[in-house]
């Protein structure tokens, strides 16, 4: 007969790992509902896309910086293309990011976005983004993705923006739930993780 201190040690294993492999799953299916999220709402720095064209350069300008992120799941190289560039209010501007699949075999990612300071979101604009949308990119490609965007003048006449002279604009690029449960990128986030939650 098995002892019951073992029994229950191999219960608590197989519980613990389980929740593992759903806290993974979790990780790769909040990103679709956060994207969802923030569009509707504007939260975390989180701008609107289309929307208006650039109304034209008024006076002011502001610096704008560009970051980029790659989750550890996605094996791609994704970094800014310029560090930053200065953009007079209500101009238009254009930027790249760069983005490399690393792998041979393809890959499909998605890109969520914010600006900081978060209190600048209502007045950064993107007319046109690689954000929000699945992106393939085949074994060993690169592509570069466009950005464009303009600054609201009325940035300058917010109390709690006037001041601002410097806006980052920072993007994560995250490996898409149904590439890594095709791929089994899920099974193999953590050890025995797939094998271990389905143990009776």
């Amino acid at each position: 007969m098995q002892d019951p201190v073992a029994r229950r040690n191999r219960r608590t294993g197989i519980a613990v790992l389980g929740v593992v492999a759903g806290m993974v799953g979790l990780s790769f299916a909040a990103v679709p509902l956060y994207a969802v999220f923030c569009r509707v709402t504007g939260y975390n720095g989180t701008v609107q896309t289309g929307g208006p064209a650039a109304p034209g350069a008024v006076a002011g300008q502001v610096t704008v910086r560009f970051a980029a992120t790659t989750h550890p799941g996605l094996p791609w190289r994704f970094e800014a293309a310029q560090g930053s560039m200065p953009v007079h209010l209500g101009e238009q501007g254009l930027a790249f990011y760069r983005a490399a699949n690393e792998t041979d075999r393809a890959v499909e990612g998605v890109a969520t976005y914010n600006v900081t300071p978060e209190v600048v979101g209502k007045y950064f604009h993107k007319t046109a983004c690689f954000c929000f949308d699945a992106q393939t990119l085949q074994a060993g490609q690169s592509v570069e993705m466009p950005v464009s965007f303009w600054v609201d003048p009325a940035i300058a006449q917010d109390p709690n923006t006037r001041d601002i002279r410097t806006i980052t604009l920072s993007y994560t690029f995250f490996r898409t739930l149904a590439d890594a449960e095709r791929t089994g990128a899920l099974a193999s986030a953590g050890p025995h993780v797939g094998r271990a939650a389905a143990t009776p």
